[in-house]
């Protein structure tokens, strides 16, 4: 479970991140967080992952109380959290497997466990034939795909996908969405990061929209207009 309450974010008399957000989203949920550029999207992201601290409230996950986390009680943190990013993020030097694999080799897996996992995940996102291209060798699509087996090797109970479609064309987006919520149905979480909304009228789940910081609208199947 994910709650953030009573959460402020304030950066000076001016810069307002976010106020006053009570938000809970339960285990297994699919939920849209949308608003336009600045209404504070990247903000609450940045607190749940313990990237940021707020100014005053709690930001929860699972048993944890993410703001009273030390540094070094964050890496554990994190690793419960896959994140999905706009831009891929993928070392163009390593093929698609070795990009999937160095998640686990910085942690120091054996090479038994990196050849058990890794194609397991490349076959969930449908690549298990493009393991040895490089990142230039694959679609946009494709390197998305690879960015999400990245975040599921860990096998996190949440995915945060930030942006993940803010690349791709048409087609592609919907793959994405499918995928994202293939992985949903199978039990993980999903917070998705959008101001896209034709990526949520798709999936009809859960809305939550912010507009200038607050929560304007929290709704279970809801659509996302554009004001």
């Amino acid at each position: 479970m994910i709650g953030f309450y009573n959460v402020s974010k304030v950066y000076s008399r001016d810069s307002v991140a976010v106020e006053d957000i009570n938000i809970e989203i339960k285990s297994g949920e699919f939920v849209s967080l949308v608003g336009k550029s600045g209404a504070g999207k990247s903000t609450l992201i940045k607190l749940l992952i313990g990237e940021e601290k707020p100014t005053k409230g709690r930001v929860v996950m699972g048993s944890e109380e993410v703001n009273k986390l030390k540094s070094h009680e964050l890496p554990y943190l994190r690793r419960q959290i896959g994140i999905v990013f706009q831009d891929f993020k993928l070392l163009s030097t390593k093929t698609a497997y070795e990009n999937v694999a160095f998640a686990l080799e910085v942690e120091g897996r054996s090479q038994h466990e990196i050849q058990d996992v890794v194609p397991q995940v490349l076959d969930m996102v449908g690549l298990s034939d493009k393991a040895r291209h490089f990142p230039h060798q694959l679609s946009g699509g494709e390197q998305q795909r690879v960015g999400i087996a990245r975040a599921m090797i860990h096998r996190p109970a949440i995915i945060i996908a930030d942006e993940p479609s803010g690349n791709l064309d048409e087609d592609n987006t919907e793959e994405i969405m499918r995928l994202l919520s293939k992985i949903n149905e199978l039990g993980t979480t999903v917070l998705l990061a959008t101001h896209n909304r034709h990526v949520v009228n798709y999936l009809n789940k859960r809305v939550i929209e912010l507009r200038n910081g607050r929560v304007a609208r929290d709704e279970a199947k809801g659509k996302y207009h554009v004001s």
